[in-house]
């Protein structure tokens, strides 16, 4: 359920996500420090638009299954990485995220390289804006069993049919393991999978 607010002291349930437009940053400071003892609610502000998200326990199991298939992927192919979950990017004035998983590769830096983002509850005005504020070049968002890829180019983000940060991963065997019901079996089948393409 998409709305907009004109009363940002609601309290978002776990599948609600509300929009209020025409916000500065003073004001949007002003409405986070509000929600600062609001349990399971982000707020995402960018260029004007604040956005306040529920966070479901959907959402959170997605996101802990695709951090751990990653990080065995990267172990096995030796691939260094720095992870910085939900780490909260700012562009002053402008816009503040957190991705729901974010990485650097090779070295740690100030933005990630790739930013992932669980979409439950979908009709965000800003879903790719923030990041290419951000400048982050790859973003990958996971909505209704699917991976949606996006790279960065000269005059923003465009679809991609593989990662380019990760060319070699098998994206068919990724979105197959998020979704089985067994967490164990889905860390079982991806590592076998893995080997079996090696």
């Amino acid at each position: 359920m998409v709305q907009t607010i004109d009363n940002p002291t609601v309290s978002p349930t776990a599948s609600q996500h509300f929009t209020w437009r025409g916000l500065n940053w003073q004001q949007f400071k002003a409405i986070q420090a509000s929600f600062e003892n609001v349990p399971g609610v982000r707020l995402f502000y960018c260029q004007g638009v604040l956005e306040i998200v529920g966070i479901s326990k959907p959402h959170e199991a997605f996101q802990s299954i695709i951090s751990v298939l990653l990080a065995i992927y990267f172990e096995i192919k030796e691939i260094e990485f720095f992870p910085s979950g939900a780490y909260t990017q700012i562009v002053d004035g402008k816009v503040e995220y957190q991705a729901d998983l974010s990485y650097c590769f090779g070295t740690d830096k100030d933005v990630p390289d790739l930013c992932i983002e669980v979409v439950i509850t979908s009709g965000s005005p800003i879903k790719l804006q923030k990041s290419r504020l951000m400048g982050v070049p790859e973003v990958w968002f996971w909505e209704d069993g699917t991976l949606q890829l996006y790279r960065l180019r000269e005059q923003g983000y465009e679809p991609i049919a593989s990662s380019e940060l990760l060319p070699e991963l098998d994206l068919s065997l990724l979105k197959r393991c998020i979704l089985f019901s067994s967490p164990l079996e889905a860390l079982k089948e991806f590592r076998k999978g893995i080997s079996s393409n090696d």
